[in-house]
This record gives structure tokens, sequence and C-alpha cells, in this order.
């Protein structure tokens, strides 16, 4: 069975994670989001604007591996522009991984307590 990476992309609240941790359950795949990057060891999510390039590194080194080790990967983040999946979209030529993208669009409301004004934002910015 070839690897897959598969993107899932949308606003805060849309219903990302809940569909990747549900992907993963179903297909055995390793769930990854930049936001993970922010749970301490007590599983609290702190996050860290100013660590947020680094948190976007760490969840593509970590793509990159799991691909390499030969698992296929489900990566949700909210992925705007279309330019923010491309080290994805490099990481998957590289490898020779199948990729699929797939967009939520639900308004289940932000876990992260995240303004109405910056999602607004994003979706003015949101490129399909």
């Amino acid at each position: 069975m070839p690897i897959s990476l598969t993107l899932i992309r949308g606003l805060p609240g849309s219903g990302k994670s809940t569909l990747a941790k549900k992907s993963a359950q179903n297909t055995g795949a390793i769930h990854l989001e930049t936001d993970m990057y922010f749970v301490n060891s007590k599983g609290q999510y702190r996050f860290d604007p100013k660590k947020l390039n680094q948190a976007h590194k760490w969840c593509q080194q970590q793509t990159r591996q799991h691909l390499e080790q030969g698992f296929s990967v489900i990566v949700s983040n909210t992925f705007v522009c279309q330019w923010e999946m491309q080290a994805y979209k490099d990481i998957a030529q590289t490898i020779g991984a199948e990729l699929y993208i797939q967009v939520c669009r639900e308004q289940f409301g932000s876990i992260h307590n995240i303004e109405a004004k910056t999602i607004a934002n994003m979706k003015r910015k949101w490129e399909e």
C-alpha cells in the first residue's frame, strides 16, 4: 500500500483536528499539526506567537520523518494561503507519497479562543 500525505485545511473551528483524528484512527496514519508543538508535557496548550515559525518547521520535519519511515501522515493546519502548503507538497513529491488535500468548512467554534476578528481576517485572506 503506497504511503500518503493528507493535508486538511480550514479556518479555526472548522473541524480539521476532529476529522484528522478520526481519519488517523481509521487508517493508521500519523496525525500531526503545528499546534502540537505548543502542548507541554502536562498536556496544556501554551501558544507563543514568537515560536510559530519554529512550530511550522517542527511539523514539516515530523511529517518528512514519518513519511520516510513508511507511515502515511495527516496534517491538519489552517493553510489559509496556497503557499502555506508548498513545503508539504515538496516533501510528498520528494518522498513519492500520494498527496491529498481536504477542506473543512464547518463552524464549531475555536477551541483555542481565537478572537472573531482574527478568524474574520483569515477568512478574507482564504485562497481556494
